[in-house]
């Protein structure tokens, strides 16, 4: 991965990369906080969807602050807000934080099964479309394999809170503290590589799926 501070360079030394990736980052993160906003208001919390969050509005999942380092710094994140009380089950917090993660997983799926179409139609898997919807698929599933890690600012933690009730408990403070030392962790440590390689691993998983089923070798 390259270093954050460079990735705008991305810009001018590849630009068939960096708009590619830009785009689809916007779309997949949009989506993935939309799919939190109609879980929570499917179960009963309609805060998201008062406050404009049913949409795939970059300016309102994102925000300026996280498009603006998206593109420099490579860096984005979306929030869509939620009232735990609101929900009908304890249980609901978990599907809410989960619908975002596996929002991603499907669209990895539905990429996934666009290079198999383009397969169809154009007979090869070259070509610009086949490169974006590579691209997709991997950056969705690198967002999916983050977003289920149990770092407490993080949907994955909110997930695994379902079975571990200890971590429910956690204080603003303690998570802000614990999720930053987290963070440092996975920059400075290979952890970051290996939930790259997972995420490839995963989309060639997902695509070698597609392309059996469509019986392309």
């Amino acid at each position: 991965m390259d270093s954050l501070p460079f990735f705008f360079n991305h810009l001018f030394t590849e630009p068939y990369f960096f708009l590619p990736w830009v785009l689809i980052i916007t779309f997949s993160i949009c989506v993935h906080e939309y799919a939190h906003a109609i879980t929570a208001l499917l179960r009963g919390d309609d805060t998201a969807a008062r406050q404009g969050h049913l949409t795939l509005n970059p300016l309102v999942q994102m925000g300026p602050v996280s498009l603006m380092l998206l593109l420099i710094a490579g860096i984005a994140w979306g929030a869509v807000p939620v009232d735990v009380s609101r929900f009908r089950r304890r249980s609901d917090a978990s599907l809410v934080a989960l619908a975002g993660p596996l929002a991603n997983l499907l669209l990895a799926i539905v990429f996934a099964l666009g290079v198999l179409i383009t397969r169809w139609i154009t007979g090869g898997l070259e070509g610009n479309v086949v490169y974006f919807l590579f691209l997709a698929i991997r950056a969705n599933t690198v967002l999916f394999l983050f977003n289920m890690l149990p770092i407490p600012i993080l949907d994955g933690w909110k997930v695994y809170a379902q079975w571990f009730p200890p971590m429910r408990n956690l204080s603003p403070v303690w998570s802000s503290q614990i999720s930053l030392m987290l963070f440092m962790l996975l920059w400075v440590t290979p952890a970051v590589g290996v939930i790259w390689n997972w995420g490839d691993h995963l989309a060639a998983i997902i695509l070698s799926g597609w392309l059996l089923l469509g019986g392309v070798g």
